[in-house]
């Protein structure tokens, strides 16, 4: 149930929709949208799939990612079919979502992390090698795609040569049929969801029982505290969290390279900084993904509440646009300005409260060390005027399609 748009105040009334294809291209119409939204107020009205609020300022969204209570994860996104299920364990709350998300824990482990890190830059360097010698690269397919997809399997223990076969269902996920009805799209996620299900249940069978110190053999057969008491976790539960796992860790990193590239196109001179003195990657890091959150949360009022002034009844659904958040003027100074020595920097593209991003630093080591090898084997690099990038809308923000050049290394 979402309150009727009689019910609320005209002025807060819009027809914003967060997968309208137009806030794709150029990359400024989003910001330019936001800011339109956040200049009537924290909380408006959209009039888009039934009804839902959008929250503008960062003030009212950190609220509402921080209250749990009010504010329940479920459903997180506008176009998920209502018999999908419940992703494990962002969809949960406390306090399932507690004993689901520990059992996550050991795999971002700091150890786990150090291991992974070598294994990202190794992957980095064998996709920069095949790219380098031909001084031209279609970026997300070739690079920011295919990352991501192998650190997932790296993450998993899952063998590296089957990444190929997330991309065309994870696409389908999260941008349904291109053109189609709310309808298709929702058939076409479903049927994809299904194809990646199958290849998780796949999976879970093949290790079921078996013996072994791989991160995936050992949280199928490990029994592990749940709310309803200690057992093995069931083939369903396994695969909602890979499906969380993967989701959540592809389609982020793919869009914070590729707006990496952008912004750092855009300002020469903080390249050149970066190119001189890599220390600065980190901290460039945490304001490309200032600039751009990739991420806009769902939440569902449990209660009636009031916030940003505004009346919100129960089960009224809510998005939380992070990159709004990042974008408010009170919390930052100059926001549309990119600055890799922005101090301090209190984004919240990770989000906050309990759901706040598990794989965090594992996003966050990604992009460091992608960063770090492409400043110094193709710092070039350049956008092609004539086929330029194709972003895409939705609530995970980010880029389908980027050719580059750059000069050709050996």
């Amino acid at each position: 149930m979402t309150t009727a748009a009689t019910s609320v105040p005209a002025e807060l009334i819009v027809d914003f929709d967060v997968y309208d294809p137009t806030l794709a291209a150029p990359i400024d119409v989003m910001r330019e949208k936001i800011a339109e939204l956040a200049a009537k107020g924290p909380v408006v009205y959209s009039t888009a799939h039934g009804g839902h609020w959008i929250v503008t300022h960062y003030k009212e969204i950190h609220q509402v990612l921080a209250d749990a209570d009010t504010f329940s994860s479920y459903p997180n996104n506008l176009l998920t079919p209502a018999d999908f299920g419940k992703f494990i364990p962002l969809e949960l709350d406390p306090p399932d979502h507690t004993s689901y998300r520990r059992v996550l824990q050991p795999l971002f482990s700091p150890q786990r992390m150090r291991k992974l890190g070598d294994d990202i830059r190794s992957v980095v360097n064998d996709l920069i090698d095949q790219m380098a010698p031909k001084g031209e690269a279609e970026f997300i397919s070739e690079f920011a795609h295919e990352l991501p997809a192998r650190v997932f399997l790296a993450l998993m223990d899952w063998p590296l040569e089957d990444a190929a076969l997330f991309s065309e269902a994870t696409d389908a996920i999260l941008f349904g049929k291109p053109g189609g009805t709310e309808e298709e799209s929702q058939q076409a996620i479903m049927a994809a969801s299904l194809t990646v299900a199958g290849y998780f249940s796949g999976v879970i069978a093949e290790r079921r029982g078996k013996s072994g110190d791989d991160v995936t053999t050992t949280l199928i057969n490990t029994e592990v505290e749940l709310p309803d008491g200690t057992r093995l976790l069931t083939d369903e539960e396994l695969f909602r969290m890979f499906f969380l796992l993967l989701m959540g860790g592809l389609h982020t990193v793919q869009g914070s390279l590729a707006w990496s590239i952008v912004h750092l196109t855009k300002n020469p001179e903080q390249r050149a900084a970066l190119i001189a003195d890599p220390a600065l990657i980190p901290q460039a890091v945490e304001e490309i993904l200032r600039m751009e959150a990739a991420v806009i949360p769902g939440r569902r009022a449990t209660r009636d509440v009031v916030i940003g002034g505004v009346q919100i009844s129960k089960d009224d659904q809510l998005i939380t646009p992070l990159c709004a958040a990042n974008w408010d003027t009170k919390e930052f100074g100059n926001p549309d300005e990119l600055d890799i020595e922005r101090r301090p920097n209190r984004h919240l593209s990770f989000g906050a409260g309990v759901h706040r991003c598990l794989g965090s630093h594992l996003g966050r080591v990604e992009l460091v060390i992608a960063l770090e090898e492409l400043h110094r084997r193709i710092p070039d690099y350049q956008l092609v005027d004539a086929d330029r990038p194709e972003f895409h809308a939705t609530q995970v923000r980010g880029c389908k399609r980027m050719p580059i050049t750059f000069t050709p290394q050996s």
